[in-house]
C-alpha cells in the first residue's frame, strides 16, 4: 500500500492533470457547465424531498437539508466506485504507453469526485443557513470522516478496476448493487428507524451508513460522530486499501495486454 501511495505522490502532477481534464471534460459543451456540480445533487434532493416528505411523510425537521447532507457524500462514493470500476478497462490508449502508472487512473476518478464533493460543501452550508442550521464547532471532525471515506472509496476503486479488466460484467453488477446499496443506507431516513437488531450488522457491513450518519451528526445534529463505528471503518479502510493495493500491483503487468 505504501509503495502505491508513494508512487501516487511521485506522479502527483499527472494525477492533478488527469483530474483537471476530467473535471473540464465532464461538462464540456454544456450550457450550464460546472454549475451541474451543484445542480445534480440539488435536483436529486428536490425529487427525494417530494417523495419522502410529501408522499411518504418522513417526520424530520428541515427534511430537504437532512437529505442533502447524506446525498453529497453518497454521490461522491457511488460515482467513484462506478467510474473507478472501468477506469483501467476504458483507458487502453494510456496503458499502452511506456511506464504509464496505472494506479493513477482509478485515483483520478476518486479525486475528481472528491473535488466535486468539496466544491458542493459551501452549497450545503448555504442550505443549512436557509433552514436555520448554522455550522458548529463540530465541523472539526469533518476531515476525519472525509479521509475515512476516501480510504474506503479508493480501496474499492483499485480492487474493482483490477478485477473488471478480465471480468467486464462486474461493472454492470456494480451499477445495480449501488442502486440497492443506496436504499439500505440511512440517507433519506434516520438510522434510528432501523430495527435495533439490524443496526450493528449495518455498521459492520455498510461503510456508507457510518459515513452518512457521521455527516448528519456534524451538520444536522451538531454533535461529534460516533467514535466507535468511525474508528472501526478507519481501520477497515487501511486494511482494505492494503489488500486492494496488493491485488492491483500483482495484476498491473497484465493490464496493457488484457484491455
Amino acid at each position: 500500500m505504501f509503495r502505491n501511495l508513494r508512487e501516487l505522490y511521485q506522479y502527483r502532477g499527472l494525477l492533478l492533470s488527469l483530474t483537471q481534464r476530467e473535471l473540464k471534460a465532464r461538462y464540456r459543451g454544456s450550457v450550464l457547465g460546472f454549475l451541474w456540480t451543484f445542480l445534480n445533487p440539488t435536483l436529486q434532493m428536490v425529487v427525494y424531498t417530494l417523495l419522502f416528505s410529501v408522499y411518504m411523510r418522513q417526520q424530520i425537521e428541515a427534511y430537504a437539508y437532512f437529505l442533502f447532507i447524506g446525498l453529497l457524500p453518497w454521490i461522491w462514493f457511488a460515482s467513484s466506485v462506478g467510474g473507478g470500476a472501468s477506469a483501467i478497462s476504458d483507458r487502453r490508449d494510456l496503458l499502452t504507453k511506456v511506464r504509464f502508472p496505472a494506479q493513477v487512473l482509478p485515483a483520478s476518478v476518486v479525486v475528481t469526485n472528491l473535488c466535486n464533493f468539496l466544491l458542493s460543501l459551501p452549497l450545503l452550508i448555504l442550505f443549512g443557513l436557509f433552514f436555520g442550521w448554522k455550522p458548529s464547532w463540530h465541523v472539526v471532525a469533518l476531515p476525519l470522516v472525509i479521509v475515512t471515506q476516501l480510504g474506503v472509496t479508493l480501496a474499492l476503486a483499485y480492487l474493482l478496476s483490477a478485477i473488471n479488466v478480465t471480468f467486464r460484467d462486474l461493472q454492470q453488477i456494480i451499477n445495480n448493487l449501488l442502486t440497492m446499496w443506496f436504499f439500505v443506507t440511512p440517507i433519506f431516513y434516520r438510522a434510528t428507524t432501523i430495527p435495533e437488531d439490524f443496526r450493528l450488522a449495518m455498521v459492520l457491513a455498510n461503510p456508507m451508513a457510518v459515513m452518512a450518519t457521521s455527516y448528519q451528526s456534524i451538520f444536522y445534529d451538531h454533535q461529534l460522530p460516533a467514535a466507535g463505528p468511525l474508528a472501526l471503518w478507519a481501520g477497515i479502510a487501511f486494511v482494505l486499501l492494503t489488500v486492494a493495493s496488493i491485488i492491483f500491483e500483482r495484476r498491473r503487468e497484465e493490464f496493457a495486454e488484457v484491455v
